[in-house]
């Protein structure tokens, strides 16, 4: 080992039959043990290694051992340790076998003398130990001299690696003027070094850069501050670099470092201070309502929310409502602006007191009254020409419609409010009196009516009156005047529409017959109140008589019941509406009453009405008419076609129909004499034309009622028998049809009527319901059962074709 390393061994010897056991153990101090001893059996290992004097009997597998421990980052290869039977006597009967991690790669084993070598550098930072067993086999038998033992190889740690900090980069915030001692922030660092070895990871920070204001405890990487009352107005940011070293501090160690910024965050302890004393602003008289006279700012050495202040003027309660103050949000200046019109000639100055308090005040830092600050202003209005000003910002009269030319409506009046007092001329702006209906006096202001009224015509005039000075500048202003023209009545009332009334011939005495009403252009001044008359006359009216319903309407009745056509076909009736004005108007209108033969519901289709029966039916009931024409005939035509194409389709089905009756009908059954099953049929012969098919019914039979025949003959053909009379009246019929034909071929022919009963295993030979049998003639037949050829395609039949 190296120099300053002391090694002790203790030996423990034990007796077994015929065998010396001896184990060796290595301590290193200082550095604890730095080797491991296992064995395969554990218990009898730890009885060795606490040195009991306890004998036990064991089979002979003891070893001798040396260094198990290596220095890392050594280049040299070098012996750590050896392996070594107690059977072993030099001889080199034994050889050693090395396995397990990094067998052969980081160590080797001699084979001969059992010592281990390592064959590069290590790095306890990859791997601190290695687990490998060692094996001794007899080179003479090939067998283990010893059983395998395992082993541990530790790696001696050296300082070979830098502290690192974590969570870089650090970022740190305190409020301004905190206490010393506060807590910043918190750096930390790690070493990959062993911390149970010596003092390799054992680290200690301190400060390069950043006293007076900042510490570090040594051992926590804990950052506070060591300088009262920092003040961030002085200064905000601070950059302090810690550095950490291993090997607590000492000489020859490694060291990292790491910049922490620290900044102090604001709080108020700064109130608003107006950089002057005075503040002097110049306004015109003429400016208007909320111009802007100045600005003023307040200075305050905080920021955000700390910094926000609030503007008012104090003092002179009457000048200070001639202006106003209103902070700015973004920019916390004091904006001034006039509340009031000024009057160079009534104030020409004006001096206030404004006053900036801080809106969050914080009493741990300074005392109320430091957080406002007062200074003065001074306003001066200055001088301007102004135009003249109107007594009345807004003028308003009433005139009788009837007032005659000339009447005076009033007058308007302004002045010059210049200390010159100009002369001032008067004058209607022309485009507001387009119809010249009023004239003005240009010299004092008065407004007569120039041109007559008429209420209904325009109820209210909108004018505006110039007043301009006659020297100087020549300025001018204009003022509004409503003039509103009262009504009188000088209008006459008059029915409200062109009735055409008309009468009914057999119209009863009393009916009504047309009811009126009226309007009338003026103005009433509770509500309009008609009154209907007739003309008066020395007689009587023998036909009509008017009505008064007293509520602005009136009825035309019937005095008598005998109006025809023929006698007479109108009536002229003369109607007088008077209103209830002062003085009552009234106007007459003659109405003519025809006479018309009228339909049940009271309607007169013909005479002096047609017109307006017709008149009557509006735009969109013609339309409606029309439509249903168009929907109509295209209905009807479309109906036409449907029936056409139905008949086209039913002769295209008669003449498929006769077309499928001609093939079957021409078809000829005869026999031959071969007696094989299906030989029998022989349609090689030539073809006698038969009869046409008898029509035994003048009608055809639809599909439902064929089969329902079938059904029918099927169910009593299993309840006759061959004697029955049904089955002998069928015998009979048949032949009698067969001689009455004209149509039998001229040669003989034998017909076998035979009744085929029930269970028949050939199946049934009649040709009822048989249409759906697909018989091919041409197609040879090798199925030796017994076979039967239904009758149905040979007689020309089918399903649709079937006829009784």
């Amino acid at each position: 080992m190296g120099a300053g390393k002391e090694m002790h061994a203790r030996t423990v010897k034990m007796s077994t039959p015929g065998v010396l056991a001896v184990v060796t153990v290595f301590y290193m101090i200082p550095g604890g043990l730095l080797s491991d001893i296992r064995d395969t059996q554990g218990l009898e290992g730890q009885l060795l290694a606490q040195g009991s004097s306890v004998l036990h009997h064991r089979q002979k597998r003891d070893w001798i051992w040396k260094q198990l421990f290596v220095q890392e980052e050594d280049p040299i290869s070098r012996i750590i340790g050896q392996v070594k039977s107690d059977s072993d006597q030099g001889e080199f009967t034994i050889q050693y076998i090395l396995s397990g991690e990094g067998a052969g790669d980081v160590f080797e084993m001699d084979e001969y003398s059992g010592e281990i070598r390592t064959l590069k550098k290590l790095d306890r930072e990859e791997k601190a130990f290695y687990v490998l067993q060692a094996q001794a086999i007899n080179r003479r038998t090939n067998e283990p001299a010893e059983p395998q033992s395992e082993f541990i190889i530790k790696v001696q740690d050296i300082n070979d690696n830098a502290p690192q900090f974590l969570n870089e980069p650090y970022v740190s915030s305190i409020p301004e003027m905190s206490p010393v001692g506060t807590i910043v922030a918190q750096v930390t660092a790690t070493d990959a070094d062993d911390p149970m070895f010596g003092n390799n990871a054992k680290l200690i920070y301190s400060i390069l850069q950043g006293e007076p204001y900042f510490s570090v405890q040594p051992k926590t990487g804990i950052i506070v501050t060591s300088w009262a009352n920092m003040d961030r107005e002085a200064k905000e940011e601070y950059l302090v670099v810690v550095q950490v070293k291993d090997m607590m501090g000492l000489s020859g160690g490694y060291s990292s470092s790491t910049t922490v910024t620290i900044s102090l965050s604001d709080v108020n302890d700064n109130g608003p201070t107006f950089q002057q004393h005075q503040y002097t602003f110049v306004l015109p008289e003429n400016s208007v309502i909320g111009t802007t006279v100045g600005s003023i700012m307040a200075d305050d050495g905080d920021i955000g929310i700390n910094a926000r202040m609030t503007y008012r003027l104090k003092d002179d309660l009457r000048e200070s409502s001639t202006f106003i103050i209103e902070t700015h949000p973004e920019t916390q200046e004091g904006v001034v602006l006039l509340a009031k019109p000024l009057d160079y000639e009534s104030k020409r100055h004006y001096t206030l007191d404004a006053e900036a308090i801080n809106d969050h005040p914080d009493t741990r830092f300074l005392t109320l009254d430091e957080f406002s600050d007062k200074t003065k202003l001074k306003i001066f209005v200055e001088d301007v020409d102004e135009p003249p000003v109107f007594f009345s910002a807004l003028y308003q009269w009433k005139v009788p419609e009837n007032v005659a030319v000339g009447t005076v409506v009033g007058t308007v009046s302004a002045r010059d409010t210049d200390t010159v007092n100009n002369p001032i001329r008067y004058s209607i702006v022309k485009k507001t009196d387009a119809t010249n209906t009023f004239k003005i006096d240009p010299n004092n202001g008065t407004i007569a009516i120039a041109r007559s009224l008429d209420r209904e015509t325009s109820d209210w005039h909108n004018m505006s009156v110039e007043a301009k000075e006659i020297t100087q500048n020549h300025l001018s202003s204009s003022v509004v005047v409503f003039i509103t023209v009262l009504d009188v009545n000088d209008n006459m009332p008059r029915l409200a529409r062109d009735y055409q009334p008309y009468i009914c011939e057999g119209t009863q005495a009393g009916e009504l017959i047309q009811l009126l009403s009226a309007v009338d252009p003026d103005e009433a001044v509770e509500e309009h109140h008609f009154y209907y008359s007739m003309v008066p006359d020395e007689r009587i009216n023998p036909n009509f008589t008017i009505r008064d319903n007293q509520d602005n309407t009136a009825g035309i009745l019937a005095r008598r019941s005998t109006f025809t056509r023929k006698d007479r076909t109108e009536y002229l009736l003369p109607v007088v509406v008077a209103d209830s004005g002062t003085p009552a108007l009234s106007s007459t209108t003659t109405l003519t009453i025809s006479v018309c033969s009228c339909l049940p519901a009271g309607h007169c289709p013909t005479g002096g009405v047609e017109a307006l029966a017709l008149s009557g039916v509006s735009k969109q009931t013609l339309i409606g008419v029309l439509v249903c024409l168009v929907m109509l005939t295209a209905l009807s035509v479309l109906m036409l076609m449907v029936r056409r194409h139905r008949r086209k389709h039913q002769e295209g089905t008669d003449v498929e129909a006769k077309e499928l009756e001609l093939p079957f009908s021409q078809k000829m059954l005869r026999y031959g004499e071969s007696e094989e099953w299906g030989a029998g049929l022989d349609f090689s012969q030539p073809v006698v034309p038969l009869r046409p098919h008898p029509r035994r019914r003048e009608r055809r039979l639809r599909r439902e009622e064929v089969r329902a025949s079938i059904r029918m003959s099927l169910r009593q053909s299993h309840l006759i028998g061959p004697e029955d009379e049904v089955f002998r009246q069928f015998i009979l019929d048949r032949l009698a049809e067969a001689d009455q034909d004209p149509y039998v071929p001229p040669f003989d022919c034998l017909r076998t009527y035979a009744y085929e009963g029930s269970g028949s295993p050939s199946g049934s030979l009649s040709s009822l319901d048989s249409s759906s049998l697909e018989f091919e003639p041409g197609k040879p037949v090798f199925n030796f059962k017994p076979y039967v050829v239904r009758l149905t395609p040979w007689y020309g039949g089918a399903e649709e074709d079937t006829i009784f």
